[in-house]
Formats: structure tokens, sequence, C-alpha cells
């Protein structure tokens, strides 16, 4: 059985991928990431989720992402948007995906891995420039380029499954594939108990869905 990395953030999509991941035969080993984002609720959902499929290994790395100030997600002080905004918006954290793939490479190479798996999307996105399939096709190429494995002719692949799906498609392949999305936290604000806000985009995003695909949203939300 092949090895992955699975870049699991303990949202929607990540657990969908990851589930993805599983169906594809792969050994995964899931890795989370603790850069200072507002909540520690979906690193907490990422544990649950991984415990659920009962990856090979779940690894969290903690980075200080301070220097990358003003973002929505790792400064308080600035509000997260509840309404759409034009453009990339106020809770895109410079390089996250670049420096997370990087990480991710880094372990595929230690265990053996062939493989990492993301959960990028560009079609039910905020306008993020890296959750685009030019970004992943880029760093594909270049994980052939700076790995042992990529010279020796066998490269480290990036798959991004869901990248083309909109997110009622993506909830509908979760449901299929046995996704329990109560157990994930999409909210970028949400408590201490991973309860969602409800209004910030990616709440919407996640809703919407759920609507769009008709099925039950079974996210838990403050106003609950």
């Amino acid at each position: 059985m092949s090895k992955a990395i699975v870049l699991t953030s303990g949202g929607l999509d990540s657990a969908t991928v990851l589930a993805i991941a599983h169906a594809d035969g792969k050994s995964c080993f899931s890795l989370s990431v603790d850069y200072g984002q507002r909540h520690r609720s979906e690193l907490v959902a990422a544990e649950r989720v991984s415990r659920q499929y009962g990856d090979v290994l779940h690894r969290m790395v903690a980075l200080d992402l301070s220097l990358f100030s003003g973002s929505a997600l790792t400064d308080s002080s600035v509000a997260v948007p509840t309404a759409p905004t034009e453009g990339v918006p106020v809770t895109y954290v410079p390089a996250r995906n670049t420096i997370f793939l990087s990480l991710a490479l880094g372990w595929a190479e230690v265990v053996g891995a062939q493989e990492i798996y993301i959960g990028a999307n560009a079609v039910d996105y905020s306008g993020y420039p890296d959750c685009r399939p030019e970004f992943i096709t880029a760093f594909d190429a270049l994980s052939g380029l700076a790995t042992k494995a990529g010279i020796e002719g066998d490269p480290i692949r990036v798959q991004a499954p869901i990248i083309n799906m909109t997110k009622a498609e993506i909830i509908c392949l979760g449901t299929e594939l046995g996704v329990d999305y109560g157990l994930t936290v999409s909210c970028y604000q949400a408590d201490t108990d991973g309860a969602a806000c409800g209004k910030c985009d990616s709440c919407r995003l996640r809703h919407e869905g759920f609507v769009m695909a008709g099925l039950d949203d079974p996210t838990h939300y403050v106003s609950a």
C-alpha cells in the first residue's frame, strides 16, 4: 500500500480529501498546522477526523506566523468579514499553502510517501491565489526539482482532487464516502466548542453547499 501525506485542517474540504485518499487505497499520514489561527477548534476537529479514519499517524506542527500579520485568521485586531468581498480577502494568510505543502513535502521524504493530498478548491473559494490549479501545478513541478526523490526519478506528486468541484459536489462525494461532517469545523471564528458563527464567508459557502446538495447541514452554530 502506497503512502500519502494528507494536509488535514479539520474543515469540510480536508476531511473529504482525507476520505478520498483512504478510498484510493493510501496509507495516510495526516498533517495539521498550528499557525496561530484565531481558534484551536479546527485543530481539535482535525484530530477527530484523523482518528475516525485510523490514519497511520496524525502529526501537528506548530509555527509562529505572527510575521504575517494583517490576516483576519492570524490577527485578532482584524475583523473577520461577514459579507462577500471583492478580490483577495483579509482572511488570506500570505503563502500559507506554500508553507503547508513544503512541510508535507519534507515529511513525505522522511516517511517515504509518494503523494501529498491537499483540499485546495478553485470553484467555491474565497479568492485565495494559492487555491488555484496553476499553483498546484507549479508546486508539483517544484517537488520534482527540490527533493531527493525527484532527482532520482520518483517525484512526490501533489494531488488536489476537489480543486474543480463545487461545495455541493464535494459534500455529495464526501457523504458517499462516509464523511461525518458533524466532526468538522470550517468557521473562521468558531468558539472554543467549535460552534460556527454562521456569518463568515466560510460558513456561508459551507451552508450553501449543503442546501445545493439537498442534505441537512450538521454544523453546530452559535445561535442554534
